[in-house]
């Protein structure tokens, strides 16, 4: 047993770890991005009608799929996707973003949603 315990401990490094690179928008920080932020920002093109609909296509059909996995998911992985939707949520100190606000309540919407499946 002494090894499940050391492998349950490894895991909760990981996912600290892992979700330690959150902050107010999903991860911005870290060394890709400062290395991009001494760089001269490139606008970014603007988007033509048709692409904005392909990628909207786009993103509605990983939501599906996410919830088809979601469905088959395990209860561990489902409250994992759960405290990982929490925890991207505004924590004390941290400003309070929209965006932030709304990804954290699209994940856990994800997650009830898939639940019909099951």
């Amino acid at each position: 047993m002494p090894r499940q315990k050391s492998d349950d401990s490894s895991q909760v490094l990981q996912r600290q770890q892992a979700l330690s690179r959150w902050e107010n928008e999903g991860g911005a920080t870290g060394p890709i991005v400062a290395a991009a932020a001494d760089k001269e920002q490139i606008p970014a093109p603007e988007m033509s009608n048709a692409e904005l609909v392909a990628l909207r296509v786009r993103v509605i059909a990983l939501e599906n799929l996410l919830i088809s996995l979601l469905a088959t998911a395990s209860d561990q992985q489902l409250e994992v996707a759960r405290e990982m939707a929490g925890y991207i949520s505004p924590r004390p100190g941290f400003t309070h973003h929209p965006l932030t606000i709304h990804a954290a309540a699209h994940m856990t919407d994800l997650i009830e949603r898939s639940s019909r499946f099951r």
